[in-house]
């Protein structure tokens, strides 16, 4: 378990974290969410050692960060913000060097560099400089070095920033199977991470936790949460009649006049009303279905309410 207690973390006059306290339990993706500038990289820099925190306690499977550090340290796994490496190393080297410091030796040292090649994927790269290698596999070897000894607790920052959307798919798969048995936290601010990869979603914003709550419970918050939208094949004047219906509070209509999203009163479930006035009306629709809440109106809903 990784267990903070009232953290701050002060910059001359700036305070970059003020007073957050949270646990997280083996089996849990914690998503840590928020703008840019709301202390996600600190918070984690923290967690790990990196950086002392101002006043509060960290502790990593009952180890305190601050007086217990090697100890804490041996637990975690962390892959920083760009997933730095020394790029005039080939990943075979790297991985070496990192099984090396983590205290393997010998048979065991190259086995635990075969298997994180295996995991994530290196074989075809192994002897290329990592200077040359792409962003994906940039992250691999980042992450790599991250799991090579097996850590209870693995700290993300940012592991597809920047990434494709197959490097995206390729590293969340990844995250998704190492996260069976670890504690595994990833900060990002890619709203679409949260329901990829995360059970958990913890929002940060001017230093305060803001929200804490499972990626669904944030996504029921959403004023489209149970709203219906429909596309319709040719423009029609169905938004009065879509507002007409018991349990509708407002219908949005796009510039074009084709798409309708039609909002609920109080969360209550408005399909059948609709495909029934669908089928009634004879419209032709290329689709319709029911919102399951929009992440980022609740994110900026959450964060813009922090003074």
């Amino acid at each position: 378990m990784i267990e903070i207690v009232n953290l701050s973390r002060h910059f001359g006059q700036l305070t970059a974290i003020d007073d957050i306290s949270f646990t997280v339990e083996a089996g849990e993706v914690l998503g840590f969410l928020g703008p840019n500038g709301a202390g996600k990289s600190t918070t984690m820099k923290m967690i790990t050692g990196f950086l002392a925190p101002s006043s509060g306690s960290i502790s990593v499977s009952g180890f305190d960060i601050g007086t217990q550090t090697i100890e804490a340290q041996k637990r975690i796994g962390y892959l920083p913000e760009g997933a730095p490496c020394y790029e005039d190393m080939n990943p075979l080297q790297f991985l070496g060097f990192i099984a090396a410091i983590r205290g393997f030796k010998g048979d065991e040292q190259q086995q635990k560099v075969a298997q994180v090649v295996t995991t994530m994927g290196l074989e075809s790269v192994l002897t290329q400089k990592i200077e040359t290698l792409s962003k994906g596999f940039k992250r691999r070897v980042g992450l790599a070095q991250a799991i090579i000894h097996n850590p209870e607790v693995l700290i993300l920052d940012e592991p597809t920033d920047g990434l494709d959307p197959n490097q995206k798919h390729q590293v969340r798969n990844m995250i998704r199977s190492l996260s069976k048995d670890k504690i595994v936290i990833i900060s990002t601010h890619i709203l679409e991470e949260v329901t990829a990869v995360c059970t958990r979603a913890t929002i940060i914003a001017n230093g305060k936790i803001v929200s804490d709550c499972s990626p669904a419970e944030l996504e029921s918050k959403s004023r489209y949460a149970h709203a219906v939208t429909l596309h319709l094949t040719e423009q029609q004047s169905a938004a009065t009649k879509l507002s007409e219906l018991p349990g509708v509070s407002e219908v949005e209509v796009n510039e074009e006049g084709k798409l309708l999203t039609v909002l609920t009163e109080g969360g209550q479930s408005i399909y059948e009303q609709v495909n029934d006035l669908v089928r009634q009306e004879s419209w032709q629709v290329d689709a319709l279905y029911v919102e399951k809440g929009r992440l980022d109106e609740v994110f900026r809903k959450i964060t813009e309410e922090v003074v």
